[in-house]
């Protein structure tokens, strides 16, 4: 073998490892997707689920709450609202029910949105749903 570094040499190392890096990536990708189901428990996605995760989107909740470690840190990780609140869906509505029109002066504080009865059971359910995800112990604490 020479002592050269040729040209054909660098472009096999260059393929193989492009070959290798794709089939690792191919490979991984094909593990995660036999596994999220029994992480995500999607057959748990009902259509009160699924109008709660469109109230979160509609009103822009994730602008200042986090969600299973998403988003903007302001207000609290709501991924484990539903255990910190003792798996109790009507808890989570009087809370939200709750916030004053005004805000409290001088404090950060949720706005009140005028949800209604539907509204506000569709998102104690996808935050019900929410809870339920495998997250591997994440947040590592229960208040988030």
């Amino acid at each position: 073998m020479s002592d050269r570094f040729t040209k054909s040499m660098a472009r096999n190392i260059y393929l193989g490892g492009g070959v290798f890096a794709f089939l690792l990536f191919l490979g991984l990708t094909v593990d995660t997707m036999e596994r999220l189901p029994e992480r995500d428990h999607r057959e748990n996605i009902t259509p009160a689920v699924a109008l709660g995760k469109k109230v979160w989107e509609d009103n822009n909740c994730i602008g200042c709450h986090t969600l299973l470690g998403e988003g903007a840190y302001f207000a609290p990780e709501l991924g484990n609202v539903y255990t910190r609140l003792g798996n109790d869906k009507e808890a989570i509505k009087i809370m939200i029910q709750s916030r004053p029109v005004e805000g409290v002066p001088g404090r950060r504080s949720m706005p009140q949105f005028n949800l209604s009865d539907e509204e506000l059971e569709g998102i104690a359910e996808f935050l019900k749903w929410t809870s339920e995800i495998n997250t591997n112990n994440w947040p590592p604490n229960i208040q988030g």
